[in-house]
C-alpha cells in the first residue's frame, strides 16, 4: 500500500483510433478571416501612423522650436559668411585698382575711392551684423514662424512620399531587377509601418529615420508645467511655475538664478504685469539682468510699472530699467540695478595727434551692458539734449577729445554764453562767443559748403566730399543754441540742409529739445539725436511721442548738484551710424580737464588745419542768402545794411583773436597800401561797397601812383592782400547784382 508521500501515478487516456477533424475548407476559411482581420488592422495602423506623421505629431513644439532657431542659425551663418566674402572680394579689386593707379603715376583715382566707398559700407554692413546677429538669431521664435516650419514640414514629408512613389514605378519601369531588390525593403516597410500606433508614444513614432532631437532651449513652450530648463549658465522659469499662493519678496533675498526668476515673476503678478517668463539670467557687479517676455500687450507695460516693481523689489529710484528688444517684440531686457553700472567701465583711451582720421570710429561712452559706444561724426549732423547739470559740457568735450585727434578735421567751438570746450581751447581752431564772431562763423561755413557742393564734380569726388589731410572736414560745436541770435540759427538752420555731403557738420547742443525752446523744430531735421537728464516732454519732442513706451527714458535720469554727480553724463543716444537704435542707457567718458588741457596742448603743437584753397576759392562764386544781403531803396541808397558780411579766413580768424595762417600777415607794402587806401575813399565816399571798377578810378583820384594800374593788376593786388577776388554787392543804383569790394571786409584785414 502507498504512503501518502509516494507520488501518484497519472494516468494518460489513450488516443481515439479516428480522432475528430476540421474540414479543409473550414480551416482554409478561418484562416483567410484571421488574415483578412489582421490585414484590416494593420492598413488601420498604416492609416493612423501616416496620418499622425504627416501631420507632424512626432514633433512637439519645443522640438519644432529648436529647430527653427537652429536653421535661424545657420541662415545667419550662411549669411555672415557670404558677406566676408563679398569683402574679401572687394579687398581683391582695391589693391588691383591701386596698383593700376600707380602704374600711371597717380596716387589714387575715382575708381580706387569709389571701391573704398564699397568696402566702408560692407564693412558697416559686417559690423551690424555683429551687433545685431547674434542676438536675433536665439529670439523665441514667434508663433506665425512655428507654423510657417510645421506647414514647411508637413509639405516636405508629402512631396517626399510622392516622389518617392514616382521614382519606385519608374526605376521598376527601367530596370525590372529593381522588383527584386524592393521585395525586401518593401516586406520590412510595412512591418515598420502597420505596428500599433500609439498617440503620444515616446518610442519612435516616424515612418522614416528622423534627424536626432536638439538640445532644449529656452524656447520651450512656457505656458506648459515643467518647462523650465538651462541653457548653460541661464535659467528659466515660467508662470506656471510658481507655487500657489507665494508672495513676492524684496531683491536682497535673492541669491539664485531660480530665486531671481522668481522673485520678478511673482511682483509682476502682484502688479498685473503681464511677464509669463524669465529666461537668460545674469548676475552683475551692479545687480542682475534677465530676458523677460510678456504673454500679451507689449513690454510698454513693464515701462509703465516701473515704479511699483522698484517697491516691490525694494530697489532705488530708477533702479527698474526695462529695455524692449526691437526683434522680438514681447521680450524686453530686464536690469534690476542696485549699485552703479558703470563703475567697471574702462576710461577714456589716449589718442594721439592725428591718429585718427574723420571718417574712424571712436570711443565716447559704455553701455549700461557694458558695450561700447563708438561712432564716427562725418557726415553726422548731431543734436545733444541735457538739463542744467546733466553734463552736456562733458558729452561735447568727449566728442571733442576724439574729432580734435583727427589729421583730416577742423574743429570749431560755438557758445554764445558759456565757455564751450573750455578745457581743449588750444586745439580748436576757431572759438567764437559773441553773436558777431558766431555769425560770421556760420556765414562763411555755409558759403564754403554751397561752393563745396560745386567743387565736388570739378574734383572727381562723386555725390559726397572726399576728405583728406589736404582737404579736410569741419565739426562746428555749438552749445546753447537756443541763446544764439535769429540770425545764428537761421544759418545754423541753413546749414543743417547743406553741410552733410561737403563734410562741414554740426554738433548743437542745448538744456531742452522742444520747438518752442530751441526757436525752430531743429530735433527732427538731425540724423543723431541724444538726450541726457531732461523732462519728460523733451524725450517726446526730440525721439518722438511713442518714445518713452519704447523704452527712452531720459527723462528718469537725475542731472548732477553741487556736491553730487548723480546721472550726468548718461544719455539715450538714437541714430549711431552702423549702430541700431535700441533704448539704452550709456555713460559718456568722463575726462579730467587736466588731461584735456595736455591733450590739447599735444595737438597745437602737431599743428592745426585751414581749409582748402580750392574750397575758399569755390567760395568767390556763390551768393549770399537774401537775408544777409542789404536793402536799398528805389534810388539805389541803402536802407538796411547787410546784417552780416563774408569775411575771408583770414579775417575771420582775426575777428575771433584766432592765430592767422603762417605767411598770411598783411605787412607793410603795395598791398596793404592798397587795402588801406580803398577803405579811406569809400569812407570818403559815404558807402559801404564800390564795384570794382570804380573803386580802382577813385584810388587812381585820391592817389596818382594807381594811374597805371589796370582792372586786373587791382584785382591781382587785393587778392595780395586777402580780400580775395570780387564779391556781389547787391544792387547798386539801376545794376541788380554788380560784383566789386566791401569796406568792412577790407577793413578786417587791417
Amino acid at each position: 500500500m502507498a504512503t501518502e508521500t509516494e507520488p501518484v501515478e497519472q494516468q494518460i487516456p489513450p488516443m481515439p483510433t479516428d480522432p475528430p477533424t476540421v474540414p479543409r475548407k473550414q480551416r482554409i476559411d478561418t484562416v483567410k478571416l484571421q488574415a483578412k482581420a489582421a490585414y484590416g488592422e494593420q492598413k488601420q495602423n498604416v492609416r493612423q501612423r501616416l496620418a499622425a506623421w504627416f501631420a507632424t505629431a512626432d514633433i512637439d513644439d519645443q522640438k519644432l522650436a529648436a529647430q527653427v532657431v537652429d536653421n535661424k542659425r545657420r541662415q545667419a551663418q550662411r549669411q555672415d559668411d557670404e558677406l566676408l566674402r563679398q569683402v574679401g572680394r572687394v579687398n581683391s579689386r582695391l589693391a588691383q585698382a591701386r596698383i593700376d593707379a600707380a602704374r600711371r603715376g597717380e596716387e589714387t583715382s575715382p575708381q580706387v575711392e569709389r571701391i573704398k566707398g564699397e568696402l566702408a559700407a560692407l564693412q558697416a554692413r559686417v559690423e551690424t551684423r555683429a551687433a545685431e546677429g547674434p542676438a536675433v538669431a536665439v529670439m523665441p521664435p514667434t508663433n506665425k514662424e512655428l507654423d510657417r516650419a510645421r506647414w514647411t514640414k508637413k509639405a516636405t514629408r508629402v512631396a517626399t512620399v510622392l516622389a518617392g512613389g514616382y521614382g519606385y514605378l519608374h526605376g521598376i519601369a527601367v530596370e525590372p531587377a529593381l522588383l527584386l531588390l524592393s521585395i525586401p525593403a518593401g516586406g520590412f516597410g510595412w512591418w515598420f509601418l502597420s505596428r500599433p500606433h500609439v498617440e503620444d508614444s515616446t518610442e519612435a513614432g516616424a515612418p522614416f529615420p528622423q534627424a536626432p532631437a536638439l538640445p532644449a532651449t529656452f524656447l520651450a513652450d512656457p505656458t506648459q508645467a515643467g518647462g523650465a530648463m538651462s541653457v548653460g549658465s541661464h535659467v528659466v522659469m515660467n508662470v506656471e511655475q510658481l507655487a500657489e499662493g507665494a508672495k513676492p519678496f524684496p531683491l536682497r533675498n535673492v541669491s539664485t538664478p531660480q530665486q531671481l526668476a522668481e522673485c520678478v515673476l511673482l511682483a509682476a503678478r502682484a502688479e498685473n504685469v503681464p511677464i509669463v517668463e524669465v529666461a537668460d539670467v545674469q548676475r552683475q557687479p551692479w545687480g542682475w539682468q534677465c530676458i523677460v517676455r510678456v504673454g500679451e500687450g507689449t513690454p510698454e507695460a513693464i515701462i509703465a510699472k516701473s515704479g511699483d516693481l522698484e517697491t516691490r523689489f525694494d530697489l532705488p529710484t530708477n533702479g527698474v530699467r526695462p529695455q524692449p528688444i526691437k526683434a522680438r517684440r514681447a521680450c524686453a531686457v530686464l536690469r534690476l540695478v542696485d549699485g552703479d553700472p558703470f563703475a567697471t567701465a574702462p576710461g577714456l583711451p589716449y589718442r594721439a595727434p592725428k591718429s585718427l582720421s574723420i571718417t574712424d570710429k571712436f570711443r565716447i561712452g559704455t553701455s549700461v551692458g557694458g558695450d561700447p559706444l563708438e561712432l564716427s561724426l562725418a557726415g553726422v549732423m548731431g543734436l545733444w539734449v541735457a538739463a542744467s547739470g546733466g553734463g552736456k559740457t562733458g558729452i561735447l568735450q568727449a566728442l571733442a577729445e576724439g574729432v580734435t585727434a583727427c589729421r583730416d578735421n577742423i574743429t570749431i567751438d560755438l557758445d554764445p554764453f558759456g565757455d564751450g570746450l573750455e578745457d581743449l581751447g588750444d586745439a580748436v581752431r576757431i572759438t567764437a562767443r559773441t553773436n558777431e564772431q558766431i555769425e560770421h562763423v556760420l556765414l562763411f561755413f555755409l558759403v564754403m559748403a554751397k561752393g563745396r557742393a560745386r567743387l565736388r564734380k570739378k574734383l572727381g569726388m562723386g555725390n559726397k566730399w572726399k576728405v583728406s589731410p589736404e582737404r579736410p572736414a569741419v565739426t562746428i560745436f555749438f552749445d546753447e543754441l537756443p541763446k544764439a541770435s535769429a540770425l545764428a540759427k537761421r544759418l545754423y538752420a541753413d546749414l543743417l540742409l547743406v553741410g552733410r555731403k561737403e563734410l562741414i557738420v554740426e554738433e548743437a547742443a542745448s538744456q531742452g529739445g522742444q520747438a518752442s525752446y530751441l526757436g525752430g523744430n531743429y530735433a527732427q531735421m538731425v540724423a543723431l539725436q541724444a538726450l541726457g537728464p531732461c523732462k519728460v516732454e523733451d524725450a517726446r519732442s526730440v525721439f518722438g511721442d511713442g518714445s518713452v513706451k519704447e523704452g527712452y527714458l531720459p527723462h528718469r535720469l537725475s542731472p548732477a548738484t553741487q556736491t553730487d554727480p548723480k546721472d550726468a553724463g548718461h544719455i539715450y543716444i538714437k541714430g549711431v551710424p552702423g549702430k541700431a537704435d535700441e533704448p539704452i542707457e550709456y555713460a559718456i567718458h568722463e575726462i579730467p580737464s587736466g588731461t584735456l588741457r595736455q591733450l590739447a596742448t599735444e595737438r597745437l603743437d602737431a599743428g592745426l588745419l585751414d581749409p582748402d584753397q580750392d574750397s575758399l576759392d569755390a567760395m568767390k562764386n556763390v551768393d549770399l542768402p537774401e537775408y544777409c544781403e542789404p536793402e536799398y531803396d528805389n534810388d539805389g541808397n541803402i536802407k538796411k545794411p547787410a546784417p552780416v558780411s563774408l569775411l575771408t579766413w583770414e579775417q575771420l580768424l582775426r575777428l575771433c583773436g584766432a592765430e592767422p595762417p603762417a605767411g598770411s600777415e598783411l605787412t607793410d607794402g603795395p598791398a596793404r597800401a592798397a587795402v588801406e587806401d580803398s577803405v579811406a575813399v569809400m569812407e570818403k565816399a559815404g558807402v559801404d561797397r564800390m564795384k570794382t571798377e570804380v573803386l580802382l578810378v577813385a584810388l587812381q583820384e585820391f592817389d596818382p601812383e594807381y594811374a597805371d594800374l589796370d582792372v586786373d593788376a587791382f584785382k591781382a593786388l587785393m587778392k595780395q592782400a586777402g580780400a580775395g577776388g570780387p564779391q556781389t554787392l547787391g544792387q547798386i543804383g539801376e545794376e541788380k547784382n554788380p560784383r566789386g569790394f566791401k569796406r568792412d571786409r577790407l577793413r578786417h584785414l587791417l
